[in-house]
């Protein structure tokens, strides 16, 4: 009777599991933050563009996601279980910050190429595009066909937007008005990008190398893959 006993509290399902020691605790692996993945490019039109409130969120969600968040998805590309636990470390107060821990170059290098320079690029494009509207709402490709690479394109919207460059002719209020707009987020996005690589070359590493610079580079890669992709399909 009493065995019985025994081996039924034993087995009751709805006993509470075993809660695990404080020490077993320490040695569970920690999930990692997600990163965050570029925003998708929306549909370019004239209209988009002259929406200005859209064209605003578009531009806010993208930055929000990426540049805002920019210490969280670095802090995510570090694997917590890699270096296990140090027992040592509970001795005394930490005070390295996992902002300042660095981080594997590979994953840093997959960072900027598919989620930071990817997400750079959307915007530039987008803001490209609705420079192009500015100028000419009739022919909003215009400037892109004025030059061939996307290092030359951003050239060339400066000095068609600059309305001290005598190339300016704004034909109506709301091309005027969506033109003071491109040139404000232009301004805006020099002073966020130069933040996040500021933050990005601190942890992995690039000190002495500019956004600009990266960017291009980046750029010119991705300008020679599609070429060779050409190639291969022509």
């Amino acid at each position: 009777m009493v065995s019985r006993f025994f081996w039924a509290k034993q087995s009751d399902p709805r006993a509470r599991p075993e809660e695990l020691h404080p020490a077993e605790k320490l040695h569970k692996p920690v999930q990692a933050p997600e990163m965050s993945q570029p925003s998708n490019k929306p549909s370019l039109t004239p209209q988009f563009c002259f929406n200005e409130t859209a064209l605003r969120d578009f531009l806010r969600l993208s930055r929000v996601a990426i540049d805002d968040s920019i210490i969280q998805n670095l802090n995510a590309l570090i694997t917590p279980a890699r270096a296990g636990f140090d027992p040592s470390s509970t001795a005394e107060r930490q005070t390295q910050t996992s902002r300042r821990r660095p981080i594997d170059s590979e994953a840093c290098q997959g960072f900027k190429d598919n989620v930071l320079f990817q997400s750079w690029q959307t915007r530039s494009d987008v803001l490209n595009y609705c420079a192009g509207v500015a100028v000419n709402p009739e022919d909003p490709d215009l400037l892109a066909r004025e030059a061939e690479s996307a290092k030359d394109r951003e050239r060339v919207v400066d000095e068609r937007l600059d309305p001290y460059s005598g190339r300016f002719f704004p034909r109506e209020a709301r091309t005027e008005s969506l033109a003071n707009l491109i040139r404000n987020e232009r301004g805006v996005e020099g002073i966020i990008r130069s933040r996040s690589w500021g933050l990005v070359t601190e942890r992995c590493g690039d000190a002495g190398v500019g956004w600009v610079e990266a960017l291009n580079k980046w750029r010119a890669a991705q300008e020679e893959k599609t070429r060779l992709r050409s190639k291969m399909t022509s």
